[in-house]
C-alpha cells in the first residue's frame, strides 16, 4: 500500500482557491424545462439577509439549510430547484422546473412555484428578470408565425447554438409581466449542454444590462464635462496672454487656485463615475465572451443574437468608452496645466527672490560705505578731541617744566600718532565685533 508523502503545511487559502472553480456550476437540464432568473442589484452587506432567506426557504420545504459563509447554493426543493449566487454588486436567483410538458412556453413560468411572500422579501432592485423555456426534441416544431405569436408584438432574433444542436429565439424585450423571454429548442443537446446554454443566456442578458448601466450616467455627465473642459480652456488661454508687465506671478497664483478647484471637480466626477465605467467595460467583455461560447449558427431570415447585440451595444459602449477616456484625458490635461502653472509661479518667485536679494545686497553695500564714512569721520572727530587734550597737557607741562621742544611743534608731532592710534583702535574693535557675529554670538 502506497502512503502519501509528508507535505509541508498547506497555504491558508489553498482549499478556498482550489474549490473556487467548482463553486459556481450550471444546472443540467432535461427537456422539457422552464426556468426563471432574477438578477438583483444590492449592497454587499445584504448577503447575510440573502443567506437567511435561502435558509428560510429550505426550512419551509423541509430541506437542509445551506452551510454558512457560502456565496453560492443550489438545492432541489421538490416543486422547483433553487440556485442562488452572490456576485460583487448583485445576486442571482434561479428557479427551475423540469419534466412538465407545455404548449405555451411562458404561460406558467417556474417562478409561479415560489412563495410570493418570500419573493417580496428579496433585497435589492431588479436589473434583469428572465423566463426561459426549453422545448424537447419530441415536441412539434413551431412555425415562424407561431414563434412570432410567442414574442408578439416584438420582432424576434434567433440562431442555432452549440453548433446547431440547439435553437434559441428571443426579442430582448421586457413583456407585460416584467420578464424578458428566451425560447430554446433541444435538437440534439445533452442535459449538460442544455444547462450551460441556459446559464449563458441568463448571464448574457444580465451582463448586457449591467454594461449599459453606465450609459445614463454618461448622458448625465456629458454637459458637466463640456463645462469643465471650457473652464480648462479659459485657464490655458489666460496663461498664454499673461506677461511680466501685468503682475504675472500674482495672476498665475490666482489661476493656480482656480485650477485646483477644477481638479477637485474632475476628481469628484472620476470617483463618482470611474468605478461604473470600469465595471461597464468588464461586463461588456463578459457579454462578448458569452456570445462566442454559444457557438451560434445562423437561421435563415433571422438576425443572430450576436448581430443584434453588436448593433445595439457597440454604439452605446463606444459612447461610454469615449466619455471615460474624455474624463481621463481631462484629468491628465489638468495635471499638465497645473505642472506648467506651478513651474511659472516658481520661476516668478525665484525671480522675485533674486531681485530681493540683489536689492538687499545693494543696501548692505550702501550701509557698509556709510559705515566706513562714519568710521572715517569718527577717527577725525576723536583724533581732534584727543589732540586737543594732548595740547592742553603739553602746554601745562611747558609751564611747569620747560620742554626741550616748542609746544606747537610737539602738538604737531602728536597729531599723526593720535590719528593712527584712534584708527587702529576702531579697526580692532570692528574686527572683534565681526568675528563674534560670524561665530553667532553677536
Amino acid at each position: 500500500m502506497n502512503e502519501s508523502p509528508s507535505l509541508p503545511p498547506s497555504h491558508p487559502l489553498r482549499e478556498a482557491i482550489h474549490d473556487e472553480v467548482h463553486a459556481r456550476f450550471y444546472e443540467p437540464l432535461d427537456a422539457p424545462a422552464r426556468a426563471s432568473w432574477l438578477a438583483l442589484l444590492s449592497p454587499r452587506d445584504s448577503i447575510d439577509r440573502e443567506r437567511e432567506l435561502v435558509a428560510e426557504l429550505c426550512r419551509s420545504f423541509g430541506r437542509e439549510e445551506p452551510p454558512p459563509e457560502k456565496n453560492f447554493f443550489a438545492c432541489d426543493l421538490g416543486p422547483f430547484r433553487l440556485r442562488w449566487e452572490r456576485h460583487n454588486e448583485f445576486s442571482t436567483w434561479s428557479f427551475f422546473v423540469t419534466g412538465e410538458a407545455f404548449s405555451d412556453p411562458f404561460a406558467d413560468p417556474a417562478i409561479n412555484r415560489v412563495p410570493a411572500d418570500w419573493l417580496s422579501e428579496l433585497p435589492g432592485s431588479t436589473i434583469a428578470a428572465i423566463h426561459l423555456a426549453l422545448e424537447s426534441r419530441d415536441m412539434p416544431e413551431r412555425s415562424f408565425e407561431q414563434l412570432e405569436a410567442v414574442f408578439a408584438p416584438h420582432p424576434i432574433v434567433g440562431n442555432g447554438v452549440a453548433g446547431g444542436d440547439g435553437l434559441v429565439w428571443t426579442d430582448f424585450r421586457v413583456h407585460d409581466d416584467g420578464f424578458s423571454r428566451f425560447l430554446v429548442r433541444d435538437v440534439d443537446l445533452t442535459r449538460r449542454e442544455a444547462g450551460r446554454i441556459a446559464q449563458r443566456l441568463f448571464e448574457l442578458e444580465t451582463y448586457r444590462l449591467l454594461a449599459l448601466l453606465a450609459l445614463p450616467l454618461v448622458r448625465e455627465l456629458m454637459p458637466e464635462l463640456d463645462e469643465l473642459e471650457g473652464r480648462l480652456n479659459d485657464i490655458n488661454d489666460e496663461m498664454a496672454g499673461i506677461t511680466e508687465q501685468f503682475a504675472a506671478s500674482d495672476r498665475e497664483q490666482q489661476l493656480l487656485a482656480v485650477l485646483s478647484d477644477l481638479a477637485s471637480d474632475v476628481e469628484r466626477l472620476s470617483s463618482y463615475a470611474g468605478s461604473r465605467f470600469h465595471a461597464s467595460r468588464a461586463y461588456a467583455s463578459l457579454v462578448s465572451r458569452g456570445a462566442e461560447e454559444l457557438r451560434t449558427k445562423r437561421m435563415p431570415g433571422l438576425q443572430t443574437l450576436c448581430e443584434y447585440l453588436g448593433w445595439r451595444m457597440d454604439p452605446a459602449m463606444g459612447t461610454c468608452a469615449s466619455q471615460a477616456e474624455r474624463l481621463e484625458v481631462l484629468s491628465t490635461r489638468i495635471h499638465r496645466t497645473g505642472s506648467l502653472l506651478r513651474t511659472r509661479v516658481d520661476v516668478a518667485l525665484e525671480r522675485q527672490n533674486r531681485d530681493l536679494l540683489s536689492s538687499m545686497n545693494r543696501r548692505a553695500d550702501l550701509q557698509l560705505r556709510l559705515q566706513r564714512t562714519v568710521e572715517g569721520l569718527s577717527v577725525v572727530v576723536i583724533s581732534y578731541y584727543l589732540t586737543s587734550l594732548v595740547a592742553y597737557l603739553l602746554r601745562g607741562l611747558d609751564e611747569v617744566v620747560a620742554l626741550q621742544l616748542p609746544v606747537n611743534m610737539a602738538i604737531g608731532m602728536a597729531v599723526p600718532v593720535v590719528v593712527a592710534g584712534v584708527w587702529l583702535s576702531l579697526r580692532l574693535m570692528r574686527t572683534r565685533i565681526e568675528r563674534k557675529v560670524r561665530r553667532g554670538g553677536g
